[in-house]
């Protein structure tokens, strides 16, 4: 009987073998269809999807979600875009969430074939809101007498210095019901099979740490981008930042113009109030 002996690997084969290298996208900030830094709109993050996804050796894409929220739709597109990529392409996503994957930024996340979650992290927030102030009497205190003409009766709905109207809360109800509708249907596609709570408790617009969010089924596990991924794929991955590209000769803006200042100050504003209710 002859022993076969199984070969050495080349040892230049194994020097020239690459680690893997897996993909990061970050998603971070308030998500808004308009164009500032920060902000997370479909325009803004395609292309760092499309770069992610189209790293063929990759074993899979990671997505970094820290996202209080905001619009509906914006948290759609990308939510359903990330899923198309993923399809199309074949690739695993992996979705890490670090201070929140609140309301749309859960709306994105369940795009994921995994939600991974630091156990003090934020998520949920399956609801829908819409605020305001109203300053009913203001401008007559202030003697400013203000004048709106409208054609079609319901084109001063949310007039913030006209008496609220029962039919025009009636009328917003409705639609944050559909919207909230599209949002719950969403998530019980994304994760069914996995939630493991009611309706009354899943959907009303509660929000819970990472570490609830497992009990609930919200989340698949517990921990963090660079421990879980080298535990998963080895000690010697790559991860490689899928970052917005600078242009080469991208001047710097001179100067500053009072409504730039005035619209900066109304943006930081609102994204704080929106980290603000979580408590961030």
């Amino acid at each position: 009987m002859v022993e076969t002996v199984a070969p050495k690997p080349n040892f230049l084969a194994r020097l020239l073998r690459r680690p893997p290298v897996i993909p990061v996208v970050r998603l971070q900030g308030v998500i808004a269809a308009d164009q500032r830094p920060g902000r997370l709109n479909i325009d803004s993050v395609e292309p760092l999807l499309k770069r992610a996804f189209d790293m063929k050796a990759a074993p899979a894409v990671a997505i970094v979600v820290n996202s209080p929220g905001g619009s509906p739709v914006q948290s759609r597109l990308i939510s359903n875009r990330i899923r198309q990529l993923a399809d199309e392409k074949g690739k695993r996503v992996l979705v890490f969430v670090e201070d929140a994957a609140a309301s749309g930024g859960y709306f994105i996340a369940v795009a994921g074939d995994e939600i991974i979650a630091d156990p003090s992290s934020i998520v949920g927030s399956i609801g829908v809101i819409m605020a305001g102030f109203g300053f009913v009497g203001a401008l007559e205190k202030l003697g400013i007498e203000r004048r709106v003409h409208t054609a079609g009766r319901n084109k001063s709905t949310l007039d913030p210095f006209l008496p609220e109207k029962y039919e025009d809360v009636e009328r917003i109800k409705r639609f944050e019901l559909d919207i909230h509708q599209v949002f719950i249907e969403h998530v019980k596609r994304h994760r069914a099979g996995r939630l493991k709570a009611d309706d009354d408790v899943l959907f009303t617009g509660e929000w819970w740490p990472g570490l609830r969010g497992l009990d609930l089924g919200l989340v698949d596990s517990l921990g963090e981008l660079h421990t879980t991924l080298r535990e998963r794929y080895g000690q010697n991955i790559v991860l490689k930042a899928i970052a917005a590209k600078r242009p080469f000769f991208a001047m710097p803006r001179l100067g500053f113009s009072a409504r730039g200042v005035v619209e900066e100050l109304s943006t930081s504003v609102e994204d704080r109030a929106l980290w603000a209710r979580l408590g961030l």
